[in-house]
């Protein structure tokens, strides 16, 4: 579960509440069914003009993404898996891998390991597999397209439900007390589509973007580790070079995670 989200929101809702309570105004006032369904309705509406069906079909998909945990392997794990990976290449053959890809549970590695095994080519392993990073990543752009193109309309159907709302209100100009709530009632329109398109939309859009550029990182090294392995370079090699994708002060692996690995020359 991604906490980061859910706290998010939670506080946000706070705020919204805990500013309209501290300014005098009733919490109670968010209750108005017209401007929900105006603001989430008319969103849902829009989306729909504005994507195929085969893409909004992916909505639920990506609220799966946004509120859950990315399973992927951090550099640090990846780093003796594949100093382990190159020692057993250099000293058995690349073919002696073949169990070690089975075991592996990610489907991008599993792919290019076993690509790794067969003995293809590093041009023809980095062409297919920069391929499926690139593939991957216009899928996400897709989500977060969806989410930003939902953080623009909302503000704008708040507008549109809070003149809807005066209108309604200007049937009321005989009756003063009335014609006030229905003014106030008349902006609850506006304040919902600010906040789920500045609260909700757009950090959600941003959200997607960024788990897409770290899971298009993890995938980026986990090739040039195996172009490394299929290369046949040393262990204590593959080792330097995936380090440098750490920060310079993480870079030093605690002795536990190096234990078992024989620095080649």
């Amino acid at each position: 579960m991604d906490k980061t989200s859910w706290l998010g929101i939670i506080l946000g809702v706070l705020v919204l509440v805990g500013g309209m309570a501290l300014k005098g105004s009733s919490p109670a006032a968010l209750y108005n069914p017209a401007a929900l369904v105006i603001i989430f309705m008319g969103t849902l509406a829009c989306i729909l003009i504005a994507f195929p069906m085969d893409e909004v079909k992916r909505i639920p998909g990506l609220f799966k993404v946004l509120f859950g945990e990315q399973k992927t392997l951090s550099i640090k794990e990846m780093i003796p898996m594949f100093t382990g990976w190159a020692m057993v290449a250099r000293k058995e053959g690349l073919l002696a891998l073949e169990e070690r890809a089975e075991e592996v549970e990610d489907p991008f590695l599993q792919r290019g390991l076993k690509m790794v095994v067969d003995g293809q080519s590093l041009e023809h392993i980095r062409d297919l597999m920069e391929e499926d990073i690139a593939a991957m990543e216009d899928r996400h752009e897709l989500g977060a397209k969806i989410f930003t193109q939902a953080g623009t309309y909302a503000p704008t159907l708040g507008v549109l439900g809070a003149v809807i709302g005066l209108v309604a209100a200007l049937g009321h100009l005989d009756d003063v007390a009335l014609l006030g709530k229905s003014i106030s009632a008349a902006f609850i329109a506006t304040l919902f589509g600010i906040f789920t398109g500045y609260v909700l939309w757009h950090p959600f859009a941003n959200k997607l973007k960024r788990k897409s550029e770290k899971e298009a990182r993890v995938k980026q090294i986990m090739l040039e580790g195996l172009l490394a392995v299929q290369e046949g370079l040393p262990a204590r090699t593959v080792e330097e070079k995936l380090l440098t994708y750490l920060p310079a002060k993480d870079r030093v692996l605690e002795d536990e995670t190096k234990s078992g690995v024989e620095v080649e020359a």
